[in-house]
């Protein structure tokens, strides 16, 4: 391998071949990640909480582990030593989990998320946990309890979200990859804003046991780094079947397809019209469209298809999503665990604690969900938008006869402003519109960059495929930045 001059510019791929050459240790490696944190975290905000101790800690016992493994010829884990960061609405087993909010601002889990689980017996080093808006709600990263994430590309930028935290610190290097949730977007966007790659998994591919919960039948736990073969890496040691999940599906893990000598001669991509739409950024439409044409001439097959119910997708997934937070956000009450009110009185003390506890965009989604669910309103609004949604995934079934992958812009533009949609949450809804259908059809979206704005913001598309077909989506992501430098752009911070 060639000189390393700065540890962070290491990709997983080659920190794991550093590590496990010997060149560095986990100790070298994990300090390397800290002091970048430490010198350039206040401009960039991307941590809730940073665990410099726990790490070192994690990083000598790996170090440990391995020699001992090395000396007496055991099996090394895949990933030891490696630093991750992780969204702060996923469970570490004594690091406090706060989701963005102030009603967990005290909570610290006892046990850990099944794909938390998956990565330490991996190997990882914990770096800390990510910021988040509150319970995943957001787009931005603007609605944290805890401060606004700012993009490291240009700091006056929103990073994405919900998963801004985990994106731009995988951008500004503070970490080789981070986990994120997707929801309705909220990997693939921030992916999109901060010029990095990220994985949003077939609903059911990987457990959801551990992550707090916003929208049951939408949420899925992905990863960000900064090449499709590092999220792939990650991808396959933290996916499989966990008997903890009702919801997780038993089918084998696949094969690695990021390698040498993969091509995608005759895969046939699906460009839908209705991802190309009045008001979309031209630059986001060429640059995804000119992304198109760099895979036709690999030697794939561009089909121009339609995915009609489209349109009303943004209204069926704020009607289903606030339904769910609606139900999921009660346990929240001030009397099993997080923030408490003081009022003796329950009634008072549990309204006190939620509406202490709560900031006004969950407020406002747990409001539209509980209205949504209620009596004489539940079958015209919530039990319709079920149907619609079958119509939606029924779409992608039907074009999925037809093509093996569909290619579309990831958001209509490029990182706005932060504060730039005020308090027009309808103006942030619509940062959603590409990415909510995948999450109500359960399949997967590979998010990657395609090139610049004129004010040097990232530009990113993404891939949607089959159910439990994550491979094509990586293998047609690894070709494509074998064939461009995109991906290798960083911000200087």
């Amino acid at each position: 391998m060639k000189e390393i001059k700065n540890l962070v510019d290491l990709t997983v791929t080659e920190a794991v071949e550093v590590l496990s050459s010997g060149q560095i240790s986990s100790r070298e490696l994990t300090e390397a990640y800290l002091e970048r944190i430490s010198e350039h975290e206040r401009d960039i905000h991307a941590f809730i909480t940073t665990t410099p101790d726990l790490a070192l800690k994690m990083a000598d016992g790996a170090d440990t582990k391995r020699l001992k493994a090395t000396k007496e010829n055991e099996n090394i884990p895949p990933l030891l030593g490696l630093p991750l960061a992780i969204k702060d609405v996923l469970c570490v087993e004594g690091v406090r989990a706060t989701c963005g909010s102030k009603i967990l601002e005290q909570f610290t889990p006892p046990f850990n998320a099944t794909v938390v689980e998956n990565l330490l017996n991996a190997g990882v080093v914990v770096l800390g946990k990510t910021n988040t808006d509150e319970f995943a709600m957001g787009s931005s990263t603007e609605n944290s309890a805890y401060g606004v994430t700012h993009n490291p590309w240009n700091k006056e930028r929103v990073p994405g979200g919900s998963s801004g935290g985990s994106a731009a610190a995988v951008a500004a290097k503070f970490s080789p990859a981070a986990l994120g949730t997707d929801t309705g977007g909220s990997v693939r966007q921030p992916a999109s804003f901060c010029g990095v790659t990220g994985i949003k998994p077939t609903y059911g591919r990987v457990s959801r046991y551990g992550l707090i919960a916003y929208g049951s039948s939408l949420d899925s736990a992905g990863v960000l780094a900064r090449t499709t073969e590092d999220v792939e890496i990650i991808f396959r040691l933290m996916a499989g079947y966990d008997e903890r999940d009702a919801t997780s599906i038993d089918a084998p893990v696949a094969d690695a397809v990021c390698r040498d000598g993969a091509d995608v001669k005759g895969l046939r991509i699906g460009v839908p019209k209705e991802y190309f739409i009045e008001g979309i950024q031209p630059e986001v439409a060429q640059s995804v469209r000119t992304a198109v044409e760099t895979f036709r001439d690999l030697g794939a097959e561009i089909i121009d298809i339609s995915l009609p119910h489209t349109e009303y997708a943004l209204p069926v997934y704020y009607l289903i999503a606030p339904a769910e937070a609606s139900a999921n956000l009660a346990r929240f009450d001030g009397v099993r665990y997080g923030l408490r009110a003081s009022d003796e009185n329950m009634l008072k003390m549990y309204t006190e604690s939620r509406g202490a506890g709560f900031g006004p965009e969950v407020k406002r989604r747990i409001m539209l969900g509980t209205y949504a669910l209620s009596a004489g309103y539940y079958d015209a609004y919530y039990g319709q938008a079920q149907k619609v949604r079958t119509l939606i995934k029924s779409d992608f079934e039907n074009v999925f006869s037809k093509v093996d992958v569909i290619a579309a812009p990831v958001a209509p533009t490029t990182a706005f402003k932060i504060g730039g949609h005020g308090d027009d949450p309808l103006a942030m809804y619509l940062e959603d519109v590409f990415t909510l259908p995948a999450n109500l059809a359960g399949i997967p979206g590979l998010a990657f960059p395609t090139g610049f704005d004129s004010d040097g913001l990232p530009i990113g598309m993404q891939l949607m495929g089959k159910q439990f077909d994550e491979p094509t989506l990586f293998k047609l992501g690894y070709v494509f930045q074998q064939h461009t430098d995109w991906h290798q752009r960083t911000p200087h911070l």
